[in-house]
């Protein structure tokens, strides 16, 4: 449950000023199990409290003070379950123990058991022996619960990223001088020049977004988010690029925390400050939870892809994969069909697979290494017509870039990548680096 964790922090902290309020019974302080564990839980060491206790569980149940003690340990190691039957066992002996009402209340929160936590916590704000500052505290809880209960708050995030460097290849272009046309091999190679040669420039680019999601129903969200770039060649215009990006969707989370998304998205993308090509297409998503914030996503996509004055470009995308993350690490592995809509444009239509390899690794508090690479094989369905062969092109793209934040919002990153297209076709075979400095602020 998205708040369960806020909650739980927000009733450890009035638990801790209901203590200041009750005193432990003396019975308590006299029984040396119980004062035992109880030490270990106030010097952090849950785990040894619970196993001290759990031992004699079958001979001391129902044993009030017992029981809390067993309750607290088995809740601050996470046997929410335990904790809950402990509590509700110190309850049927002391129906007017407020701390016991507390915890139960917390352990149900911890649980992901919203509507049984915020009734527990009405039953203690109930209490006329509750002091005002913990009554207090317990209505922020349950304001808490009140609204993870409506599907929690609506969000809205953004980022701005400004970033200048040096491009080694800004038109993804050959480096070789001539290349032999088949067809007319008798006139000898034929001179590249101009765009048909690889050009380096300096460049620039600004980056936006605003992303968004509100609550339809507790498990049910509406998300949405509108992306733009622009990238700037130093006196090279032709291959100046801008792009716009709208997305639409919902998400809704399972009972077992897992999550079924549908999406639409929409691009325009620009090319040499022209009009380029136009994208329309949705995407669905299932999201597997894992222990220790790990995901394993399994995803399909279409897309529509219409091209300004080359309708012969005009293609339909479809694509599938699978994924996985976790706090350090990303990896996927994908493939699909890029299918032209023309007769006699086979010879753009093309299968791929690919996969991807990245993560971001800690060097402090403030500094992470950043790095990934990736692969992807294209085979094309049928001969180049000027080439008179069939093409295949493998890309391979690496990147490596160094974090720096110098508050939660503020960050800098140096950065290096390369990429390498290996294709059969000498015209399409061609290498690019960039090194680059940007800069971002998030909100």
């Amino acid at each position: 449950m998205r708040f369960s964790n806020a909650v739980a922090i927000s009733t450890m902290v009035f638990s801790s000023c209901l203590l200041t309020f009750t005193s432990t019974p003396a019975a308590a302080q006299s029984d040396p199990d119980v004062k035992n564990a109880m030490d270990q839980l106030n010097a952090g060491r849950a785990g040894a409290a619970y196993s001290s206790l759990k031992g004699s569980e079958a001979d001391r149940a129902g044993n009030p003070d017992y029981d809390m003690a067993l309750g607290l340990a088995a809740l601050e190691t996470g046997r929410h379950g335990e904790a809950i039957i402990a509590f509700q066992r110190v309850l049927a002996v002391q129906p007017r123990n407020a701390r016991a009402q507390a915890e139960l209340a917390r352990a149900y929160a911890m649980a992901g058991d919203v509507d049984t936590a915020r009734a527990e916590f009405e039953t203690v704000r109930g209490d006329p022996s509750i002091p005002d500052p913990v009554r207090n505290r317990i209505d922020g809880v349950v304001r808490q619960l009140d609204t993870a209960i409506a599907g929690g708050a609506s969000e809205i995030t953004g980022y701005i990223d400004v970033e200048g460097g040096y491009d080694s290849n800004i038109n993804t272009a050959t480096d070789a001088i001539s290349i032999t046309l088949p067809l007319f091999a008798f006139l000898g190679p034929a001179t590249l020049n101009g765009a048909a040669r690889e050009q380096d420039a300096g460049f620039y680019q600004i980056q936006g977004g605003l992303s968004g999601s509100t609550p339809l129903s507790r498990q049910t969200r509406l998300f949405g988010s509108v992306l733009g770039n622009w990238r700037d060649n130093v006196d090279s215009r032709f291959v100046d690029q801008a792009s716009a990006v709208g997305t639409v969707g919902v998400a809704h989370s399972l009972a077992n925390g897992d999550v079924i998304s549908l999406s639409g998205q929409a691009q325009r993308f620009w090319l040499g400050h022209n009009g380029y090509r136009t994208s329309v297409g949705g995407d669905v998503r299932y999201t597997k939870r894992l222990s220790n914030d790990r995901a394993l996503s399994v995803s399909g996509q279409y897309f529509r892809l219409n091209y300004d004055g080359n309708p012969l470009q005009d293609a339909e995308r479809f694509s599938g994969s699978i994924t996985y993350a976790d706090k350090n690490i990303y990896g996927g592995i994908g493939g699909g069909k890029e299918e032209t809509r023309r007769p006699g444009a086979d010879q753009l239509s093309y299968l791929f697979v690919n996969a991807q390899l990245g993560g971001e690794w800690s060097l402090g508090e403030k500094a992470a290494v950043i790095a990934g690479a990736s692969v992807e094989h294209r085979n094309y369905d049928s001969r180049d017509p000027l080439f008179l062969q069939g093409r295949s092109d493998t890309q391979y793209d690496a990147s490596l870039g160094l974090r720096y934040r110098f508050t939660d919002t503020i960050s800098i990153r140096p950065r290096v990548t390369y990429t390498r297209n290996d294709s059969n076709i000498g015209l399409y075979d061609y290498d690019r680096w960039t090194a680059s400095f940007g800069a971002r602020l998030s909100f």
